[in-house]
């Protein structure tokens, strides 16, 4: 009888010890401000560490077409368009530098390799598109002070870098009878 009573003694306290614990999170829950009230998200940046690895900034100018980062990359998200230079200069230029973020886990492992150090994680961390293909980065088509100087890389400078000015469309004339 003395076990079966210290056995009920302690499940009640332990169930005591949990509500405390639920109850308590459930009135913080009310006397904290929402997220957007103590950042002012969309007006002011939300503070990050000086470490963070948001995306990516990546800078033309100084690349050279090397491919480490790419073959560094564990998930093979990063897609290297190059070309032969013209015949005084050396090397490569590079004509696109994509990178997919739907594949990309921020591993920061593309990086390092770099030889000129012409790549390196960013602290921005809202990119949000309503497609997939959106998510796909092209830094090479976009404008330089957006893929590399202190402007954000925010989702309509890559919307208008995807852009495509298409022909507008013209019936085709007749075939000549010779």
């Amino acid at each position: 009888m003395r076990t079966w009573l210290s056995n009920v003694f302690r499940a009640a306290a332990t169930l005591g010890a949990g509500m405390h614990v639920t109850l308590r999170t459930f009135v913080q829950s009310y006397r904290r401000r929402a997220f957007t009230e103590h950042f002012e998200y969309p007006e002011r940046p939300v503070p990050v560490r000086p470490r963070y690895r948001g995306f990516h900034r990546y800078d033309l100018t100084t690349c050279i077409g090397c491919d480490k980062c790419a073959r560094a990359c564990p998930v093979d998200c990063i897609y290297i368009g190059k070309e032969k230079a013209a015949p005084p200069l050396k090397g490569f230029v590079v004509t696109g530098f994509a990178i997919d973020y739907t594949k990309c886990m921020f591993c920061a492992l593309c990086v390092d390799p770099c030889p000129v150090d012409c790549i390196f994680m960013g602290s921005n961390h809202d990119i949000s598109t309503y497609t997939r293909d959106g998510c796909v980065v092209d830094y090479a088509k976009l404008p330089l002070e957006v893929a590399w100087g202190q402007a954000t890389l925010n989702p309509t400078a890559v919307h208008e870098s995807k852009r495509v000015a298409l022909p507008v469309w013209t019936k085709a004339g007749e075939p000549s009878k010779t």
